[in-house]
């Protein structure tokens, strides 16, 4: 009972998401082996082909449903397209080449730059197995066709049943790790006497991968059907305007030493910016537990501090511009936040019941936190967790 709950503990399939994608390739490659060699099916080391790319380099439901969606409908196209090809009676045996060149042109049209490559790829692959090297077949082109459907139902099978894992779940952690690099990024740098050291420029480059990792996540959770695409990219916009607006904070706090003086004067600056700090992390808490997102910001209050950064000028006499913009960008991270904070809060197939049940065995939610947020639970949440 304890193994078969931590095989479906969604932070130990993310934790080792690695190995058991090569668990679960290799059990699909010995039923696809186990079916098709007892009854000695023809050619049917394509479904051996077949299952090896739906599941590819995709670890989780989402990736491959979208893969397999494609190749199933290429294929069954493609193989549809073919065997119309070989069993009408054709005036001229170079029509066969000729229908076979222009089914590849319309379904490379239709997918040229789209998200649909793949099943364009899929449709060309199937046609040209099936049509055959120019003396086409009606019984190979049937096995080709069979096998490639085969190879891709046991790919889907395999990873929807035998311990999946959810693209929704790796973006929920994915944008935790963002926003608790962030936080930690923002924390470092108010609380920092140095420029922007070896440790810091790290933690923006993972903050960059992250990103670019949850924009390629985003048909595949689609997909899913928890979050739509429109939610995702509000999201990830979100993210990717409070991480440019910290990679400006760490520059223009080091602008000019005067300046750096005249923002260190503005008494309470610091705690704000530490509570800010502290209220990002607390949301990547609670979007890595699958709790609901019930982040409180301080509203962040500049108007004390306008006097030193408007009279704030250089050694040579020159107004300095740099408190002020300084002071803005505070300001607009603050905000940037609160409304990260009411899209995440506004979206009800975030939580989830199934990272809130593993937190508490992990040690993260107590069982009371666990209980509480239970109730807060929708219907739709409580049905599909």
């Amino acid at each position: 009972m304890k193994l078969a709950r931590l095989l479906r503990d969604p932070y130990f399939t993310n934790r080792h998401r690695r190995i058991l994608h090569v668990l679960r390739v290799a059990l699909a490659l010995v039923i696809a082996y186990a079916i098709t060699e007892p009854f000695d099916i023809p050619h049917r080391g394509w479904a051996l082909v077949s299952t090896v790319m739906v599941m590819g380099n995709l670890p989780h439901i989402g990736g491959v449903l979208d893969k397999g969606r494609q190749r199933l409908l290429g294929t069954l196209l493609g193989a549809l397209w073919g065997l119309m090809l070989i069993i009408l009676p054709l005036p001229w045996p170079g029509l066969l080449p000729l229908g076979t060149l222009a089914g590849i042109a319309v379904a490379t049209w239709t997918t040229f730059a789209k998200r649909y490559g793949y099943g364009g790829l899929m449709f060309t692959i199937s046609l040209l197995l099936v049509v055959g090297g120019g003396t086409p077949e009606l019984d190979v082109a049937l096995w080709r066709s069979l096998n490639v459907l085969l190879g891709t139902l046991i790919g889907i099978g395999v990873t929807v049943l035998v311990l999946p894992h959810k693209a929704t779940d790796l973006l929920r952690f994915a944008m935790a790790d963002n926003l608790d690099h962030m936080a930690r990024l923002y924390h470092a740098h108010t609380s920092a006497s140095a420029p922007v050291d070896l440790d810091t420029r790290s933690l923006l480059k993972a903050c960059s991968k992250l990103l670019v990792k949850q924009r390629g996540l985003v048909d595949a959770i689609h997909r899913e059907h928890r979050l739509t695409r429109g939610e995702q990219d509000d999201l990830i916009s979100l993210q990717r305007r409070m991480f440019s607006t910290i990679e400006l904070l760490l520059e223009t706090h080091w602008n000019t030493r005067a300046g750096h003086e005249r923002i260190d004067a503005m008494q309470g600056l610091r705690d704000q910016q530490h509570t800010l700090a502290r209220g990002i992390g607390t949301l990547a808490f609670q979007v890595r537990t699958g709790r609901p997102i019930e982040v409180v910001l301080t509203p962040f209050d500049l108007q004390r501090h306008a006097d030193l950064a408007n009279d704030a000028y250089g050694s040579d006499g020159r107004r300095l511009f740099s408190p002020s913009g300084y002071l803005w960008l505070n300001r607009e991270l603050a905000r940037l936040t609160g409304e990260l904070i009411e899209r995440l809060g506004s979206l009800e197939r975030l939580p989830s019941r199934r990272l809130r049940k593993g937190a508490k065995r992990h040690g993260l939610l107590s069982p009371r936190d666990t209980t509480d947020s239970q109730h807060k639970d929708s219907p739709d949440e409580r049905r599909q967790a």
